[in-house]
């Protein structure tokens, strides 16, 4: 069955559009990742979390995808209009390390916490620093074509040389130049108050920055916004297929970044551009300047599980604000824990059901809803919604529950969850193991046999006690554990 075409919700264009690639199936997909000043927070998360849905669901379509993550470890400072500290930096002075020591430690926390809540990494992950000579070339350029000025502090990009500047956000330029002048500007020898920074030079606030290069226009270290300018086109070139992050970098970071490529070389930077809503805490968004995050580590010392957390960001859809609560994510480990009991039954049809005549015509139906709603805009809860209907149609289930099983497996491809590990952990083969269990069942279906049921209730009873859920089914017994541990 031929695949469905995608279709992407394009921020640069304000709605939904078909997507297709500059080259043939295969993709470039750039994806903003993180400051290494601190854990990355649930908020960041649920942005990876998309990003990686975004790329499974592809291959699923059939697509190849070349996915590229930069790694800010140098020029993100504390506000996003070229004030304040350094953030990496300001760590390390803190904590009295090195800017490397606090790097490398982010970073591995980073990854470590991504692999829990089985976020692929990307082959490509471009640390900042390693791209100086790149990001200088793309400033360079912008000397030569005008867009670029200096003063004795830093090089900035003139907005007002860039009359598209703003589209991605809808604002005007002339809007734009007019709010910033309410910022704090730190350097009065700017010719707008919204010309960001490409390069600081050490001087000034930035006299002892602990890291610097050499460059055409004196020691110093680069902007924010220029290392995605530089290793996106580095590794993808220029254009390339998708840009992703948040929804908190369409005004400022995601802006300047197109500005400053576009400017440089007179051609886009992206084709399609995603942004994935807030994360938010009692309505409010999660975020380390507010003190309201929550990290991997914090909700483990809950006693949840990652793949939770997983599974509540798949209920709702990346365009839409998530709002955090404990309650939410007990619910959600809740409803994990009856999808993998649904499944471990199927499990046992499938096991025990001998040779069934398939319902290839009524599979490939779901197959092809669950791949038409990812493609209309990465629809992951409609998705889900799908296998739910999927594993109670009962139907189905009774004429080939080996092929319902496989068909939610390879949804989980996307999803994600380990449900075929989580099924094989309980499997009631391995429950056989008990000998007391085995014991238990052999007498009740002798006693069942005899229509002596109260004292079969009572062996169920004694079952119960082991912690097993004992059902009689046409089959034959089916036993489960009375309680499931994700992740476990």
């Amino acid at each position: 069955m031929p695949k469905p075409p995608l279709h992407l919700f394009n921020t640069l264009n304000r709605r939904v559009e078909t997507f297709k690639p500059i080259k043939g199936k295969t993709v470039g997909l750039y994806t903003c990742g993180p400051t290494v000043y601190n854990f990355a927070h649930l908020g960041n998360f649920r942005a990876f979390l998309f990003e990686d849905l975004l790329e499974r669901g592809m291959e699923w379509l059939g697509y190849t995808v070349k996915r590229v993550m930069n790694i800010t470890d140098v020029g993100h400072l504390t506000g996003d209009t070229d004030a304040g500290e350094d953030k990496v930096e300001r760590e390390a002075r803190a904590m009295r390390k090195t800017v490397k020591d606090i790097v490398a430690f982010y970073t591995k926390a980073f990854v470590t916490d991504a692999k829990k809540l089985n976020i692929r990494i990307p082959r490509t992950l471009a640390p900042a620093s390693k791209f100086i000579p790149e990001q200088i070339a793309i400033i360079e350029q912008l000397f030569k074509r005008g867009i670029a000025y200096e003063t004795p502090n830093a090089v900035y990009f003139d907005v007002a040389k860039f009359p598209d500047y703003g589209q991605l956000s809808g604002q005007s330029l002339a809007d734009k130049i007019t709010g910033a002048r309410g910022d704090v500007v730190t350097d009065t020898e700017k010719h707008n108050a919204a010309d960001f920074a490409l390069w600081f030079k050490l001087t000034g606030r930035f006299a002892s920055h602990l890291l610097h290069w050499p460059s055409p226009w004196g020691e110093g270290f680069p902007g924010w916004h220029i290392e995605c300018s530089a290793i996106s086109t580095k590794f993808l070139g220029q254009p390339f297929d998708i840009h992703t992050g948040g929804v908190d970098h369409i005004g400022t970071h995601h802006t300047n970044e197109i500005a400053q490529s576009e400017g440089a070389y007179g051609k886009p930077l992206a084709h399609y551009w995603l942004h994935n809503e807030f994360f938010l805490v009692d309505s409010t968004k999660m975020a380390k300047s507010e003190g309201n995050f929550l990290t991997v580590k914090d909700i483990e010392e809950k006693g949840v599980h990652p793949l939770i957390f997983r599974y509540l960001c798949l209920g709702t859809h990346y365009r839409s604000p998530l709002n955090f609560s404990w309650v939410g994510l007990d619910q959600a480990k809740h409803a994990l824990e009856h999808l993998i009991e649904r499944l471990l039954y199927l499990n046992y049809l499938a096991r025990s059901g001998g040779k069934t005549p398939g319902a290839k015509k009524e599979l490939e139906a779901y197959r092809t809803r669950m791949e038409e709603t990812f493609a209309n805009d990465l629809n992951i809860p409609q998705m889900l919604a799908a296998v739910q209907e999927l594993i109670k149609d009962k139907a189905l289930v009774a004429k080939d529950p080996k092929g319902v099983l496989a068909l939610v497996y390879e949804a989980d491809t996307i999803f994600c969850l380990d449900l075929k590990k989580h099924v094989m952990k309980y499997d009631s083969r391995r429950l056989m193991a008990d000998k007391r269990l085995v014991k238990l069942i052999a007498e009740r279906q002798k006693i069942r046999a005899l229509q002596q049921f109260m004292q079969a209730d009572r062996l169920r009873k004694k079952i119960d006690s082991l912690g097993y859920v004992l059902e009689d089914t046409p089959k034959g017994p089916f036993v489960s554990p009375k309680s499931i541990r994700i992740g476990a």
